[in-house]
């Protein structure tokens, strides 16, 4: 649900703006109106040394965690000489980075030369001997060779793909034409610039010594960035606040959440020279929005705000979707032992800490355990059969469901289900804002829908209501009535010719609409489908390339060893590479159905912006 709001408009001396804003931080309760705050170039340079700050943050305590760490080490003693400690080395090991892939990429070219002195090669110069290099085909050097000038030797260094790489030793001007490439070595060979780039890296490990006591400095730094933050909101609030009476007095409209308006309105009795007025804030206000769930519907806020947060006055669509999601996540994956296996992963993520990483974790848990059950029920445990694991024949009846030849039709049905929901949901909404009678288009759409549903796909899976089928009176009077609403009544203010008419584009529009939406909802077959396949391929390639798909036999122990190992090898790599791609498609898809068909189809409104009260600023 999305917590109830309260607006204020607030009215006070210009002067008292920052000492104002100052006890609404210390409150931490009130969300100032900042939208379509324009930055100066000085306020960009501050919101670049935010981010700039953020991001030292983040690789300060990854490097924290990481071997190169010295726990040692003395932290530095405020946090803008730690962060310019950071930002010295990150520059530094740039350039030190950049060199020496300059230097092995320039050692990669000088080798196939082999080891030589440029001084030598000076000293030759000084006495008349010119060395000159080039790079020809073979066939291009051997016919130099054939017509080698006089005064002129050739020594040749390296052969390497077709390619030789020659010397022409001459002591005058004598002309050197060859078909290839002249080429000048650089001032060291191939060793000497390895040797470099070896001391550039030596140089840059050193730097870890400044890193660790950056590390070391991050409670300096998040202080120092909790300032900037602070600031940067300061700056927001100043420049939208309304201006009156020649910049005497200030305007500012402010939000608090109900439950805690009482709080508010204590501090804004007591506070001098201040005029409030307070009012419950309305749909049509740009109202902010924070979501208030139980704790299992907000694991699946995370979902949600992947998309977008609900509009004020209308419905959080999270508890409705989030089980939806998990069964459809269990769908897409569809394997008792993948499910295992992410339930494992998202036990070890609680430990990581941080409020984002344990929400992800245990939405991993119970999307998991979703998982779990549902690949049992459908009897699939890492590609293999759990019936056949339990000694049921092929064609006996089991306990267990059928994915491939039962679950179209049920993903399909699931489809119906959820797309009802959403248009019940937004029949409601549309009741609740603007009054029944706009909702009769819609609801004559739902009857006729819900009424094709139950009449003809319940008897599909054996549970037909008696009385209610295709050819019951009760039946074509539901279905006129839908007609009705749909075709005359869509628009009650208007001609009923003229709805006749919007009715028959409308019907067209949803019925190729919904026949679309509900066959999205195969995609969940068709994903869980290929995964199990996947799994069985690799199962039998780590069956068939071993040999263990004959048996053992009368073979050696290390030969079963070997077999075994390559086996193995072959389940984990391939089960891995369809794990993890599976995974990414039960986390997708799902998602897609929640935010393309179920959000239109409930008549989803995004909000502008969530609730962010002004605070002390901490990471």
């Amino acid at each position: 649900m999305i917590s109830k709001m309260i607006r204020y408009d607030l009215v006070l001396f210009a002067g008292e703006q920052e000492h104002f804003v100052e006890q609404l931080r210390e409150l931490g309760l009130v969300d100032i109106t900042t939208t379509g705050w324009e930055p100066s170039e000085h306020d960009r340079e501050l919101l670049y040394g935010i981010e700039s700050y953020r991001k030292a943050l983040e690789f300060l305590s990854s490097f924290k965690n990481s071997e190169y760490f010295d726990s040692n080490a003395m932290p530095y003693s405020s946090g803008e000489e730690a962060f310019d400690a950071y930002n010295h080395v990150r520059n530094e090991r740039t350039r030190l980075q950049q060199e020496v892939a300059r230097l092995e990429k320039l050692s990669s070219e000088v080798a196939p030369w082999g080891e030589f002195s440029t001084e030598d090669i000076a000293r030759l110069s000084e006495r008349g001997v010119t060395l000159r290099y080039f790079v020809a085909q073979e066939a291009a050097y051997n016919k130099f060779v054939e017509e080698i000038p006089q005064g002129v030797t050739i020594v040749e260094i390296n052969r390497m793909s077709a390619a030789v790489y020659f010397a022409a030793v001459t002591t005058d001007a004598t002309a050197v034409v060859v078909d290839g490439q002249e080429v000048r070595l650089p001032a060291k060979c191939s060793r000497e610039l390895l040797a470099d780039a070896e001391r550039l890296r030596a140089e840059d490990m050193a730097n870890n010594a400044m890193l660790s006591r950056a590390a070391l400095s991050l409670e300096l730094i998040l202080a120092h960035y909790a300032e900037l933050k602070e600031q940067l909101q300061g700056l927001k609030v100043g420049a939208m606040a309304q201006r009156e009476a020649d910049g005497e007095l200030v305007i500012m409209e402010g939000w608090a959440e109900a439950d805690t308006a009482d709080r508010v309105d204590a501090l804004l009795e007591t506070y001098p020279n201040l005029v409030y007025i307070k009012r419950d804030a309305t749909i049509d206000d740009n109202a902010p929005v924070k979501l208030k769930n139980n704790k299992f519907a907000r694991l699946f806020e995370l979902i949600g705000a992947m998309y977008a947060l609900p509009k004020y006055g209308t419905l959080d669509l999270t508890a409705v979707f989030g089980p939806f999601y998990m069964l459809f996540f269990a769908i897409c994956l569809n394997d008792a032992g993948y499910g295992a296996v992410l339930l494992a992963l998202g036990i070890a993520l609680l430990k990581k800490g941080g409020a984002k990483m344990r929400q992800a974790a245990w939405l991993s848990i119970v999307c998991a355990t979703a998982t779990i059950i549902f690949g049992t029920y459908t009897g699939s445990l890492f590609g293999m059969s759990i019936p056949a694991l339990l000694g049921y024949e092929a064609g006996e009846p089991t306990p267990f469901l059928d994915f491939p030849n039962q679950f179209f039709s049920i993903a399909l049905a699931i489809g119906v289900v959820q797309i009802l929901i959403g248009m019940a949901i937004n029949i409601y909404m549309q009741t609740k804002l603007f009054g029944f009678t706009s909702t009769f288009g819609l609801l004559g759409w739902f009857i006729i829908i819900l009424s094709g549903s139950i009449a003809v796909g319940l008897p599909m899976f054996g549970l037909g209501i008696p009385g209610f089928d295709a050819s019951s009176p009760i039946f074509y009077a539901c279905m006129g009535v839908g007609a009705v609403l749909m075709l005359l009544l869509n628009n009650i203010k208007r001609n009923p010719l003229i709805n006749f008419g919007a009715g028959l584009w409308d019907a067209y529009n949803n019925i190729t609409g919904l026949l679309s939406d509900v066959l999205s909802y195969i995609r969940l077959f068709a994903i869980g489908l290929s995964g199990g396949v996947l799994a069985q391929v690799f199962n039998s390639l780590a069956m068939g390339l071993s040999g263990l798909s004959e048996g053992i036999g009368d073979s050696a122990w290390y030969v079963v060893a070997l077999q075994i190992v390559a086996a193995s090898a072959i389940l984990i790599i391939g089960h891995g590479i369809n794990l993890f791609m599976s995974a990414i498609s039960s986390f997708v898809h799902p998602m897609r159905l929640t935010f393309v068909e179920f959000y239109k189809n409930a008549g989803f409104e995004m909000g502008q912006r969530s609730f962010d009260p002004v605070r002390k600023m901490k990471e």
